[in-house]
């Protein structure tokens, strides 16, 4: 069997075309700055937002994890974007999940994230993340501050505040070299799609101070509000440049559940009138984030 990272070799040059995309593989981003943040939550109610039967929070202790991820792409195969993945760490399978045991098992675990929300800036980006990976993208205000001190990502859509998220610049330095898992829904299938990053990671661990994080009045994230967010990250996490692919497969699996799902579900119709337009949307106003309590 060929490693992930040996065909990713393979492919490299390679062209393609997909739903009137036409790109280089692999996907990639160069010279990308992200900010990381993980955050405790009820990992009962954190359980009702998980798609099918298979998914199951991670779970430290007895607590799940939020994990807010921004990364300012400025080079890639579609232009530059900024992506907000707001998410929630999840094992997949038949198999009860142990806390903690599945980070050093991850495989046998299926540790991922499932996304919850997934605001993109440009049109490109979410034809071509929805329409080929299922990932829940949608277009909306979005910014990326990065200053000596602290970085900070503020999303809005229809004027409401979808979320802002803060941390301070660690100080730790450590290399990173890593392969994560996504996990998405779409046309009533559980998509799961892979994406390797490397770069060096500025780190905090259970640091008071290390950031906080803002849940708005934006219909689509009201039942984040459930999950007893942490005030602060236990994790938070700064990369000024990481070097990232995409993997050129994915899979998935039928979304099955006890009684017959909720109709219509969400599919291609959504994404099959979508342009190539690279340009954004105006920044937010981040004013929206006075009178909102983290």
């Amino acid at each position: 069997m060929i490693t992930s990272r040996k065909r990713l070799e393979r492919i490299t040059g390679l062209h393609s075309v997909v739903d009137g995309i036409p790109f280089t593989l692999p996907v990639f981003c160069k010279e990308t700055p992200c900010l990381f943040a993980a955050f405790s939550i009820d990992a009962a109610e954190a359980a009702k937002l998980l798609p099918g039967k298979e998914l199951a929070p991670f779970r430290l202790w007895n607590r799940g994890v939020l994990i807010v991820t921004v990364v300012d792409y400025r080079n890639t195969n579609i232009g530059k974007y900024i992506e907000y993945s707001i998410a929630i760490a999840c094992t997949h399978g038949s198999r009860s999940s142990p806390p903690l045991i599945p980070a050093l098992l991850q495989s046998k675990y299926g540790v991922g994230q499932f996304v919850f929300d997934l605001p993109v800036s440009s049109e490109i980006s979410v034809k071509g993340g929805k329409g080929i990976w299922g990932m829940p993208k949608h277009q909306a205000n979005l910014n990326f501050v990065d200053t000596p001190d602290t970085v900070s990502a503020l999303y809005e859509e229809d004027g409401k505040l979808g979320m802002y998220v803060t941390i301070a610049k660690p100080r730790m330095t450590v290399p990173m070299d890593m392969r994560a898992a996504n996990y998405c829904t779409f046309r009533g299938l559980l998509m799961k799609s892979y994406l390797h990053f490397r770069g060096k990671l500025q780190l905090s661990l259970f640091r008071h101070g290390a950031g906080r994080v803002v849940i708005g009045d934006l219909p689509r994230v009201q039942p984040l509000k459930k999950l007893d967010v942490s005030r602060e990250p236990f994790f938070a996490g700064y990369i000024e440049s990481v070097d990232g692919v995409l993997d050129d497969y994915f899979e998935s699996w039928f979304l099955a559940g006890d009684i017959p799902p909720e109709l219509p579900r969400e599919g291609m119709s959504s994404v099959a009138g979508l342009g190539l337009s690279q340009e954004w949307l105006a920044p937010p106003d981040p004013a929206l984030i006075h009178g909102h309590e983290s």
